[in-house]
């Protein structure tokens, strides 16, 4: 079951609450004494820089799977805290990651901190948009790291409600050349909803080597006896430089080519309660610029990346967060769990 921990930040008691969030997720990530004290210093920067330079915001802690297609150490996992805030934003992110940066009286050294303890940090400013920052602990640099890998893969889930598990789940898989993102959001909420998902991506494990409609089989016969859930597999083969995709139920995914937007298109139905019984698998170039997007049913149905709304080189779990960020507002709240999930080119992997 997906452990999501939702901080909001908007007094200095939070800070505590941050703190304690990275150090749950730490002992839950396997993680030792070392990087969960790196965890809790990250989490209380990033709550303390919401709270000093965007008047308060949004703090997202869970174990997720690492950026690059590879395994960390055995029994391990990978701790991501993820700042989002809505405040003044930046327009000098190197300064920002600068000791001696501040636009609020302070010796400014919150970012830098955060980038040093950090195994991988990333962070995004948009001028009168806001801001986000994505930091991962874990074992991302012992061996077994591929190298010249060609994507990289990242998410943000932000439960309903500030419940303790979201319904939905993400991961995703290497088996050769296929790299395998996947998204399950199982059919309502809590826990049975979560457990759910869980088995989706459970399966997903055990037969990356497949396809995507054949993924979907499998994953049918393992969700049986449980709700059910809306899925999307998208395979990148790294070998031809095809995306294949194939989903059934309502989770979204976008995919920029060339500069433009396109859908990619799921079938109605839910895994394991009443799949469609021909699977439809799309398949399309993945160009030096390709950006795919997955996104659970948290996110407006009609929603639509701005064109200039990443970056080449950001983080994919930035991609997502800003896509959390922008996507809803205050006035516009999710009316669900939300998760959305990018595959990138892996150029410039911290």
């Amino acid at each position: 079951m997906a452990r999501v921990w939702d901080v909001p930040v908007h007094d200095p008691t939070r800070v505590r609450d941050a703190r304690v969030a990275a150090e749950a997720a730490s002992a839950l990530a396997g993680l030792g004494e070392r990087r969960t004290a790196a965890a809790a210093l990250v989490a209380s920067e990033l709550a303390t820089n919401l709270l000093k330079h965007a008047g308060g915001g949004q703090l997202l802690v869970d174990v997720v799977a690492p950026p690059l297609p590879r395994s960390p150490r055995p029994g391990a996992g990978v701790v991501q805290i993820a700042a989002i805030d809505r405040g003044p934003g930046l327009d000098d992110v190197p300064g920002a990651l600068s000791d001696g940066f501040s636009t609020a009286a302070s010796l400014g050294a919150g970012l830098g901190t955060c980038r040093r303890a950090a195994d991988t940090f990333d962070l995004h400013g948009a001028p009168g948009r806001g801001t986000v920052a994505v930091a991962r602990i874990g074992d991302l640099a012992g061996p077994g790291t591929p190298a010249g890998a060609s994507a990289r893969a990242g998410g943000i889930t932000v439960p309903f409600a500030g419940a303790d598990c979201s319904g939905d789940a993400w991961t995703w898989a290497r088996s050769h050349t296929r790299l395998s993102l996947v998204l399950a959001d199982g059919l309502g909420r809590g826990p049975e909803a979560a457990a759910a998902s869980g088995v989706a991506v459970q399966a997903v494990h055990r037969s990356a080597h497949l396809a995507p409609t054949e993924l979907l089989r499998q994953a049918e016969d393992a969700l049986r006896g449980t709700r059910g859930a809306a899925m999307a597999v998208a395979q990148l083969d790294t070998g031809t430089g095809v995306l294949s995709f194939a989903g059934v139920g309502n989770v979204g995914a976008r995919l920029r080519h060339r500069g433009t937007w396109r859908p990619l298109l799921s079938r109605p139905g839910a895994v394991g309660v009443h799949r469609p019984a021909r699977l439809h698998q799309q398949q399309v170039p993945w160009a030096p610029d390709g950006l795919l997007i997955l996104h659970s049913d948290g996110l407006p149905s009609r929603w639509t990346p701005p064109p200039d709304a990443f970056p080449r080189t950001a983080d994919p779990a930035v991609a997502a967060a800003v896509t959390v960020r922008d996507a809803s507002s205050f006035a516009r709240p999710v009316r669900d769990d939300l998760t959305v999930a990018v595959l990138s080119p892996a150029a410039d992997v911290s």
